[in-house]
């Protein structure tokens, strides 16, 4: 009986040894290694496609001016005059091939791929994964995602289906598939690094990042969760950086390739106002509980939220149902609604809660001019001079908006230790609203030597800051 008792023990023991470390600590024990990614990759490969393109370039180009412009260096050719007739005659223009990938979406012949893949291309040729080739033609791009919707003559295919990328977790596995090198259908696997990164390609960066291979030529095939379906499209990589690649997030891609299908373009929505995030300082100078959504830095003039009702120094916190807790989340999900669309926009004003319900309209472009300066230094080292009508019509302003603009600023001074550079306008001492420079003089009389001072200033034609002195 104890030899039974022992070996029972002994089977306990082993169990116990055999549960991940994670179980200990109440997770979900998880197979941190997938068995293999082979049936996956039979299971979409049909709906990955191989993409080349053949584009005109005018010029000879800069490899072709590399190996030919003057194959000597400059003005260390003794054997220029002979050659010239040879060497320095460039095409007037030259055919370039490139090669990307795509996803079919549907069984008709749509494909999904990137704008800078079929950018001016003169010729698209698709290479399904039966070897099988077709023409394609461009149904629609949007730049700003670097999505495009291209379309072949064919049927029965076998279209990839879209995932949540929201429901994609950093440190999920993905297999990404594609032409790297012009190798077709290769297969690389790796781990969702991080999401909503930004990396200035535009202003509705919010990318998926990856480290499963991705190279040139993968540029437009699809990012898959281990389900097979596209939670993003490969897109990007950074040339200095091994095992870094982006993808456009599927949420945010599906969207604009409904608008392409649909009308051949994208419409996007604005709102009409500048914004930016909030800082600790702007939460304390406007009393402002909690350093959350995004601060209305300029309303236009004449556009939705102007038309609406929102106002300058309003706190926008949510629209619609989702929460706006930076700048990034309101240019999203305002880009995501189209022009004409109605959204309810809930935002803080003096403290209270406010909803304004705004029609969203299209989005112009607006550049800000420089000013001359003013003359004398005040005590914090900034030269001012009075806003004018005219002033304001070459910063891009309307002529009703008053303040002082900054047009010098002495070094070493406290205003040059700051933010506030030439062109900045100041609108507020001490949450005192300032007009004119005797205003300001006065206000800053009032305050005792020794004593903070707050200034909010405007910075071009979009941004608030407040900067903090003390007087001398």
């Amino acid at each position: 009986m104890k030899q039974v008792y022992k070996l029972i023990f002994v089977l306990v023991a082993v169990c116990f040894l055999a549960v991940p470390s994670m179980a200990k600590s109440g997770l979900d024990p998880v197979r941190m290694i997938p068995a293999g990614f082979s049936a996956l990759a039979e299971q979409v490969k049909p709906g990955v496609v191989n993409i080349q393109t053949v584009k005109t370039v005018q010029g000879g180009g800069r490899v072709y001016r590399h190996f030919f412009g003057q194959p000597f260096g400059r003005n260390q050719d003794p054997f220029n005059d002979f050659l010239a007739p040879f060497f320095n005659q460039q095409p007037q223009h030259r055919k370039e091939q490139s090669l990307g990938s795509g996803f079919i979406i549907s069984d008709d012949g749509y494909i999904v791929t990137n704008n800078h893949v079929i950018k001016d291309a003169d010729k698209i040729k698709v290479i399904l994964h039966d070897n099988s080739e077709y023409d394609a033609s461009i149904v629609g791009t949007d730049p700003m995602t670097d999505l495009a919707l291209i379309k072949i003559n064919a049927s029965g295919l076998m279209p990839l289906k879209f995932g949540r990328s929201s429901e994609t977790s950093v440190g999920s596995w993905v297999v990404a598939i594609g032409s790297p090198f012009g190798l077709e259908q290769t297969v690389t696997a790796g781990i969702v690094s991080a999401k909503g990164r930004i990396i200035g390609s535009g202003p509705y960066d919010d990318f998926i990042q990856t480290d499963a291979s991705i190279n040139p030529g993968n540029s437009g095939g699809p990012l898959l969760n281990l389900d097979g379906e596209v939670i993003g499209i490969n897109t990007a990589i950074i040339s200095s950086g091994q095992g870094i690649g982006f993808a456009i997030p599927s949420d945010l891609a599906t969207g604009i390739i409904d608008q392409l299908t649909e009308q051949k373009s994208v419409s996007r929505g604005w709102l009409g106002v500048a914004i930016q995030d909030i800082t600790k300082e702007m939460a304390e100078y406007y009393k402002i509980k909690e350093a959350k959504g995004v601060f209305v830095a300029k309303v236009y003039p004449g556009e939705p939220a102007d038309d609406a009702g929102i106002k300058t120094g309003d706190v926008i916190v949510k629209i619609n149902d989702r929460d706006i807790k930076n700048s990034r989340d309101l240019t999203l999900t305002v880009a995501q609604s189209g022009a004409g669309e109605k959204i309810k926009v809930i935002l803080l004003r003096d403290g209270e809660r406010k909803t304004i319900k705004v029609k969203l309209g299209k989005r112009p472009d607006q550049t800000p001019d420089s000013v001359q300066p003013g003359s004398g230094f005040d005590l914090f080292g900034m030269q001012l001079k009075q806003m004018t009508p005219d002033i304001a019509n070459r910063l891009g302003y309307p002529e009703s908006l008053t303040g002082l603009v900054v047009t010098d600023i002495k070094p070493d001074s406290q205003a040059d230790a700051t933010p506030i550079r030439q062109g900045d306008i100041i609108q507020e001492v001490n949450r005192k609203k300032v007009a004119t420079l005797d205003q300001y003089q006065a206000y800053i009389n009032e305050i005792k030597s020794g004593a903070i001072v707050q200034l909010l200033v405007r910075k071009g034609n979009s941004h608030i800051v407040i900067v903090t002195f003390r007087k001398p």
